[in-house]
């Protein structure tokens, strides 16, 4: 396989259960899961509900606020086309509903980040067809 033939290694694999959430991402929307047999949310989407393992979840569209648990700041990476993007900043944020997601955080200095400052969702073009769910900090 040539150089050029490679998969980009940031595009996520869009499977059936997952389909509407990029979707949706896509149309400006994050979505996370809701169980209507015990009421929990989680993200990330999958057909079953972690907590009580029911088959009864339904999407819902989260508010799109959250808080930064937790972050890095990757100075190195030579994959592309995270090389283009150095520094960039992996994050895990705690949505407002309760899930956490991995994410980036986008639109700001990364020595202006802290652990507990306030979110919200915003999406980043990969393709033409899929948008990724970045954050930026809340205005």
């Amino acid at each position: 396989m040539s150089q050029s033939a490679k998969p980009r290694a940031d595009l996520p694999t869009v499977e059936s259960a997952t389909r509407p959430y990029w979707e949706a991402a896509k149309a400006g929307r994050l979505l996370i899961a809701r169980c209507r047999a015990c009421e929990k949310v989680h993200h990330y989407p999958r057909p079953f509900c972690p907590s009580c393992w029911s088959e009864d979840v339904e999407a819902i569209e989260a508010s799109g606020r959250g808080t930064l648990y937790t972050y890095s700041t990757v100075y190195v990476n030579d994959l592309p086309p995270f090389k283009e993007r150095l520094p960039y900043v992996a994050a895990m944020v705690e949505l407002e509903e309760g899930p956490r997601l991995m994410t980036n955080i986008e639109g700001c200095d990364p020595e202006a980040l802290s652990v507990g400052m306030a979110v919200e969702v915003d999406f980043r073009a990969l393709s033409d067809e899929l948008d990724a769910i970045v954050f930026r900090p809340a205005s």
